[in-house]
């Protein structure tokens, strides 16, 4: 996959959404891509320094997480440090973090900051496109 770029925008805030988000991004990175992902409105828990150590299961889902465990799925946490050692970009939503009053510090670090201008430059020449 070099030279391959991958963009990915997170809207969603659940831990399915995290993990879907997380797998592919850490796939395509593993397989030499380069990947960006986009946090907007919810999916800024998915990098939220506390919310993404609790993220929720959909209702009547919560017999998932015994899967999870049996199948030593990482947690969360785990994936975001996964995503930044092998150089994800995180990409916080300037906007959805105004209106929701949230400063960089909220977020785990590492992360940049920039609005919709910013992801658009980054996916302009993206091979694959992705929302969640």
């Amino acid at each position: 996959m070099a030279n391959t770029k991958v963009a990915i925008i997170a809207a969603n805030g659940g831990r399915f959404d995290a993990y879907k988000v997380f797998n592919v991004a850490l796939a395509a990175a593993a397989s030499d891509a380069e990947v960006g992902i986009f946090f907007t409105f919810e999916g800024l828990n998915l990098i939220h320094k506390e919310a993404h150590k609790n993220l929720p299961l959909p209702e009547g889902k919560e017999h998932f997480q015994e899967g999870f465990e049996r199948e030593n799925v990482p947690a969360i946490e785990e994936m975001v440090s996964m995503a930044q050692e092998m150089g994800i970009k995180l990409i916080a939503c300037q906007m959805t973090m105004d209106v929701m009053s949230l400063d960089k510090e909220a977020f785990v670090e590492g992360i940049e900051v920039g609005g919709a201008a910013t992801f658009i430059e980054y996916a302009k020449d993206a091979n694959t496109s992705l929302t969640f």
